[in-house]
């Protein structure tokens, strides 16, 4: 596919790239909302005054929304190697787009570690009758994981994207030279 010539894989691949991402993070976001109630302040303890059919649903909620978040972050992830390998962009010139890709592919290791937890969270979810001390222990798990490197992610992930739209480090064309 070529518009006057050029190939047009990147600019696809970009656009993906943003939606993916929109829909990634919101997700993340959306999920940091509904669980932020379940614990005390600054602990990793339970509140007591929610009711277990609440907790249930919280738990339903939190679940649907880290199917939405995988699939989008695989997309974005796919989406973001394609960008990177088609477009015509040289990570040498533009100075943001490189701290861009290594502030993103750093954090796959512990993107896909917390996958495997959510995976569980959703297996028990959907295919299982489990009850909400497996929950706890499974959101638990998820909360500590890693001693907070997925929070550190997402603060990365934002960084990104101001990258994107201020793009520092880019290499500007030198004036001509005057004699």
């Amino acid at each position: 596919m070529t518009v006057r010539g050029e190939p047009v894989v990147w600019r696809i691949a970009l656009f993906v790239l943003v939606v993916s991402a929109i829909f990634w993070l919101g997700s993340t976001n959306a999920r940091a909302l509904i669980g932020n109630d379940m614990l005390k302040p600054g602990t990793v303890e339970f509140e007591e005054y929610l009711a277990p059919e609440a907790e249930r649903e919280v738990f339903r909620l939190i679940s649907v929304v880290s199917v939405v978040i995988m699939i989008s972050y695989v997309v974005t992830l796919i989406s973001s190697i394609l960008f990177l390998s088609t477009s015509p962009y040289r990570l040498k010139e533009h100075g943001w787009l490189l701290m861009s890709a290594i502030l993103f592919y750093v954090f796959v290791p512990v993107e896909v570690y917390t996958m495997i937890l959510d995976g569980k969270m959703i297996y028990k979810e959907f295919f299982t009758t489990a009850d909400n001390a497996v929950f706890r222990e499974l959101f638990v798990a998820r909360v500590k994981a890693l001693a907070g490197a997925p929070v550190i992610a997402v603060l990365c992930y934002y960084t990104v994207i101001g990258l994107a739209v201020f793009q520092p480090l880019k290499k500007r064309p030198s004036p001509p030279h005057e004699e």
